[in-house]
C-alpha cells in the first residue's frame, strides 16, 4: 500500500504513517510475523509434549518465557543489566537484602489519564516529576498533561460488555411461578441466548416491571450497544417471535459497563433491593456472594472484555526503614533506563509526608512510588508487558537501588516455594487500615488469597518449573556450604528444607490423584486455528473496517479456545503468546486506519473533479440545446435512473420483490415520455440516447407508431365512401317526420357542436404562442395533432344540422 505522507498535517502523524509503512513492507512488520511464527511453534512443540510447562505465578527465570524475546527498542537491555547469578542473588538475599517490588497496578485509557495522576499526587498535593526531571506542582500543571500525551492515545473504546435493562409486560398472571416462567420466556425471545439476571416489581392494575443485567456478547459473537439503539432491535426479535401474541412488552436499557467488576457490583447491588432475584436458568441469587460467584464463574468466560490500553500505573516498593532519598533516585534512574524515549510522571509516597489519612489508604507503612507511563513512545514503539519484561524490571530495580546504596536483589517465588500472587480481580478491600484487607470473590480466590497471606509454602508442578527448582535447591546448599555468618547457613538451609518438603508434598498429592486426560490433540488444533487467524493479517492491508473487525473478532474466538486448553501452569505462556498476538492486531488495525484516512483524502478530491466535470458537461449541454430543452430532458432522464435504481436494489435484496412490477411499469413509462419529447424534437434526449440502447429503442418504436398516425391522417377518404354515407343519411332523414323532438334534438345537437368548436378554438390558440416561440416539447402528446376523420364527421355534423334547418322553415 502506498501512503502520501502529505496527507497528513503534524509532524508525529507524518512519522507514524512512515513507520508503520515500513513495518507494512517488510521491516518491523515482517520482524513481527517471524516472530510469532517462532512463538507458535515452540508453544506447538511443547503442547506436543503434554503441554509444556510454566509458573502461573510471578515469573521466572530460564525457559519459554525468557528465551529469545526480542526487546523493544526503548528496553534494551545494558552491559549493565547483566542478570546476577543466582548464587549470588540467594546469598544476598540470606545476608538481609530486600527484594526488588516492581509491579503494574492498572492500565488505562487516555480519558482515565486524569484520575490516575490525581491519585498519584494526592489531588496535586504532592510533587509529581516527569521523564524530563521537571516538578510539576498543582492541579493546573497536572491537567496539561492529558493534552500533552494526547497524540500517543488511541483512545479505544472499552467494550461494552453488561447493559443494566427493563422491560414492561402489560398482562396479569395467575401466580407467581407463572409469572417467572412468562418473564424468562419474555427474555430469552428478546435476548437468544444471553446471560441474564434479573428481579420482578409488580404494578397497580396487574402489570410487571422486570429489572436486570444481561451480558451483551451472545454466544455466536454479536454484542449489543446497551442503548437505545441495542432496545430496537431486542423489542423487534421479540415482536417478530411467537411469545409477542401473550403480552405487550417493552424493551429498554438504561446503562452499560465494562468488564466482571462492573457487573458483579451492579448485580450485588440488584439484590440489595430485590428480595427475589433469579438468572437465566430459574436458580435464585440469594446474597451477595452468589451474585459475585455468578459473574466471576459463569458470565466471565461470555464477556471477552476488553479495555484501551494507553497508559499503565507501576509501582514500586521497598521496605519501611528504606532510606527515602536514596529509594526515589532508585527509582529515577529505573524509570529513565527502563522506559527511555516514553512518557511518563511518578510521585513518592512517604509515610512521613504522605496528605492522606490511614484509614483512607494513605501514610502506607513503607515507602513506595508511583508511576503513569505512556504505552506509546513518541517514535511508535509500544511497551511489552510479559513475564519475561516484569522479571527483566525487578532486576533493573535491583541494580539501580543497589547503585544508590540500598541492598535489593531480583527475586523468583519459586526460589522461596512462596505461593502464586492474587489479582485485584479475585479480591475486593474491606480495610485500607495499614496493610488493606481483602476477601476473595469466590472460594477459590479466597483460598488463593489466605495461602498468600499466611505465606503457606506451595511449589510450581510443571516440568520446567521443577527443572528450575533443582536448580534453586543445588543453590540454597552452595549458599549455605560457603557462608560463614550462622544466620546465613540457617536461612539457606531453612529454605532449602522448605523446597524439599513442598517437591515431596506435591508429588504425594499428585500420585494420589491420577487424572489421565488427552489435551494434547485439542491444546495443538486451538494452537493451528489460531496461528492461522493470526497470520491472516498479512492480507489486511486494503480491507475494508468490517472486514477487519470480523477478523479481529475471529482472532479473539481463536485464543478464547486456546486459552480454555492451557493448563494452570501454562498460563504465564499464554498470555505472552495471546499478547503478541493481540499486538499484531493491532498493528494491523493501525494500517487499515491509515488507508480510510488515505481513501477519504482520495475521495474529497475526487469529489471535486467529479463535480467539476459535472458543471462543465451542463454548460456545454446548455449551449449546445438550449436550457429548456436540456432542463426537461434532463427530468426525463433522472425519472428513468429512479426506476433503474430501484430494480437493481430488488435484485440486491434491498427492496421486496413484490415491488418489482410497479417499478417496471414506472420505467416503462418514463422511458415513453423521455422517447415521446425526442420524437418531438428534443435533441438531448436524442444525444443521451447515443450511449443508451435501452432509450434509443423506446425512442425508434416511438417514432415508427408516430409515422403510421401521420400516414393515416394524411390519406383522404374515397369518393364512394362519401357518397354512400350521405345516401345512408339522407334515407333515414327521408323515413323521420318532422316532430317537436326532432326540432329540440337538432337544437342540443347544434349546441353540443359549438361548443365542440369553441374548444377546439382554445386549443388552436393555445398552440399558437408555442409555435412561434420555437417550443419543440410537449406535456400531453394526445393533444398535438387534429385527427382527419374528427375532422371530415364534424363537416358531415354541420351539414345534418343545415338540412334540419331548411326544413323547419
Amino acid at each position: 500500500m502506498e501512503i502520501f505522507f502529505g496527507a497528513f498535517t503534524s509532524e508525529w502523524e507524518q512519522r507514524r504513517a512512515a513507520l508503520l509503512h515500513e513495518m507494512s513492507s517488510g521491516g518491523r512488520g515482517a520482524l513481527a510475523e517471524e516472530e510469532m511464527r517462532r512463538r507458535l511453534k515452540q508453544l506447538a512443540q511443547l503442547g506436543a509434549a503434554g503441554g509444556g510447562g510454566g509458573s502461573s505465578g510471578a515469573s521466572g527465570g530460564g525457559g519459554f518465557a525468557s528465551k529469545g524475546r526480542a526487546a523493544p527498542r526503548a528496553q534494551v537491555t545494558s552491559p549493565t543489566t547483566t542478570a546476577r547469578p543466582m548464587e549470588a542473588r540467594l546469598a544476598a538475599i540470606a545476608k538481609g537484602s530486600q527484594p526488588a517490588v516492581v509491579k503494574v497496578a492498572s492500565y488505562g485509557g487516555g480519558a482515565r489519564v486524569g484520575a490516575m495522576l490525581n491519585y498519584v499526587s494526592r489531588g496535586g498535593e504532592l510533587k509529581v516529576e516527569n521523564e524530563s526531571g521537571r516538578i510539576l506542582e498543582g492541579r493546573e500543571e497536572l491537567a496539561r498533561i492529558r493534552g500533552d500525551w494526547e497524540h500517543l492515545f488511541q483512545n479505544r473504546a472499552e467494550s461494552r460488555d453488561i447493559g443494566s435493562f427493563s422491560v414492561e409486560i402489560a398482562s396479569g398472571f395467575t401466580s407467581d411461578e407463572s409469572l417467572h416462567e412468562q418473564v424468562r420466556s419474555t427474555l430469552t425471545s428478546g435476548f437468544g441466548d444471553r446471560r441474564y439476571a434479573y428481579a420482578i416489581a409488580k404494578n397497580e392494575g396487574g402489570s410487571v416491571t422486570v429489572q436486570g443485567l444481561v451480558v451483551l456478547r451472545s454466544g455466536q459473537g454479536e454484542r449489543l450497544t446497551g442503548d437505545a439503539k441495542a432496545a430496537g432491535i431486542i423489542q423487534g426479535r421479540y415482536d417478530a417471535s411467537a411469545a409477542a401474541g401473550k403480552a405487550a412488552v417493552k424493551f429498554s436499557f438504561h446503562g452499560y459497563g465494562n468488564g466482571v467488576e462492573f457487573g458483579a457490583s451492579r448485580l450485588r447491588g440488584l439484590v440489595d433491593r430485590h428480595d427475589d432475584v433469579r438468572d437465566d436458568r430459574g436458580q435464585s441469587i440469594a446474597n451477595e456472594k452468589v451474585a459475585g460467584d455468578l459473574v466471576q464463574k459463569e458470565w466471565r468466560g461470555e464477556l471477552h472484555s476488553r479495555k484501551s490500553r494507553d497508559v499503565m500505573h507501576v509501582i514500586m516498593s521497598a521496605r519501611a526503614g528504606t532510606d527515602v532519598a536514596a529509594f526515589e533516585g532508585a527509582v529515577r534512574d529505573f524509570l529513565a533506563h527502563q522506559f527511555a524515549g516514553h512518557r511518563y510522571v511518578f510521585a513518592m509516597h512517604d509515610p512521613a509526608s504522605d496528605p492522606k489519612e490511614a484509614g483512607k489508604g494513605g501514610k502506607r507503612p513503607h515507602v513506595h512510588a508511583h508511576a503513569i507511563v505512556a504505552m506509546k513512545s513518541d517514535c511508535g514503539d509500544r511497551i511489552e508487558t510479559t513475564p519475561a519484561v516484569f522479571r527483566e524490571w525487578r532486576s533493573v530495580m535491583a541494580e539501580k537501588a543497589r547503585e544508590h546504596g540500598i541492598e535489593m536483589e531480583m527475586t523468583d517465588r519459586r526460589e522461596f516455594a512462596s505461593p502464586p500472587a492474587f489479582t485485584r480481580t479475585q479480591v475486593r478491600p474491606v480495610s485500607r487500615e495499614g496493610r488493606t484487607e481483602h476477601v476473595g470473590t469466590s472460594e477459590a480466590a479466597q483460598a488463593r488469597y489466605d495461602a498468600k497471606r499466611s505465606g503457606r509454602r506451595t511449589v510450581a508442578k510443571s516440568d520446567r518449573s521443577r527443572q528450575y527448582i533443582i536448580k534453586v535447591q543445588e543453590s540454597w546448599q552452595k549458599v549455605a556450604l560457603a557462608g560463614g555468618d550462622p544466620q546465613t547457613v540457617a536461612y539457606a538451609t531453612q529454605h532449602r528444607k522448605y523446597l524439599e518438603s513442598s517437591v515431596s508434598t506435591a508429588q504425594t498429592e499428585t500420585s494420589g490423584t491420577v487424572i489421565r486426560a488427552d489435551f494434547g490433540s485439542t491444546f495443538r488444533i486451538n494452537l493451528a486455528t489460531l496461528q492461522e487467524m493470526v497470520l491472516e493479517g498479512q492480507e489486511l492491508r486494503e480491507m475494508s473496517r468490517a472486514e477487519f473487525e470480523t477478523y479481529e473478532k475471529r482472532v479473539e474466538t481463536a485464543l478464547f479456545k486456546l486459552e480454555r486448553s492451557v493448563s494452570a501452569d501454562d498460563r504465564a505462556d499464554f498470555d505472552e503468546i495471546a499478547g503478541l498476538a493481540r499486538d499484531f492486531v493491532n498493528q494491523k488495525r493501525e494500517l487499515v486506519d491509515l488507508y480510510e484516512q488515505r481513501q477519504e483524502a482520495l475521495s474529497e478530491q475526487s469529489g471535486e473533479e467529479t463535480r467539476d466535470r459535472v458543471n462543465d458537461k451542463w454548460d456545454a449541454a446548455v449551449a449546445k440545446h438550449g436550457e429548456a430543452v436540456v432542463e426537461a430532458g434532463n427530468e426525463a432522464i433522472i425519472e428513468i435512473e429512479h426506476y433503474r435504481e430501484g430494480l437493481d436494489r430488488i435484485e440486491g435484496g434491498e427492496f421486496p420483490a413484490s415491488s418489482k412490477a410497479g417499478f417496471e411499469d414506472g420505467r416503462k413509462q418514463a422511458m415513453e415520455r423521455a422517447a415521446q419529447l425526442a420524437v418531438e424534437g428534443n435533441s438531448y434526449i436524442r444525444e443521451v440516447a447515443e450511449q443508451d440502447p435501452h432509450l434509443q429503442r423506446a425512442i425508434d418504436q416511438a417514432k415508427t407508431k408516430s409515422d403510421r398516425r401521420e400516414e393515416a391522417t394524411d390519406k383522404p377518404p374515397s369518393v364512394e365512401t362519401i357518397d354512400e354515407q350521405r345516401r345512408d343519411l339522407r334515407g333515414e332523414e327521408e323515413d323521420r317526420q318532422p316532430s317537436d323532438n326532432d326540432e329540440r334534438e337538432a337544437h342540443e345537437f347544434a349546441s353540443t357542436v359549438n361548443a365542440t368548436n369553441r374548444q377546439q378554438d382554445r386549443l388552436s390558440k393555445d398552440r399558437e404562442p408555442a409555435q412561434r416561440g420555437g417550443e419543440t416539447t410537449r406535456t400531453d402528446p394526445a393533444q398535438q395533432h387534429i385527427p382527419r376523420l374528427e375532422e371530415i364527421e364534424r363537416e358531415q355534423m354541420e351539414q345534418r344540422e343545415r338540412d334540419l334547418d331548411d326544413r323547419g322553415r
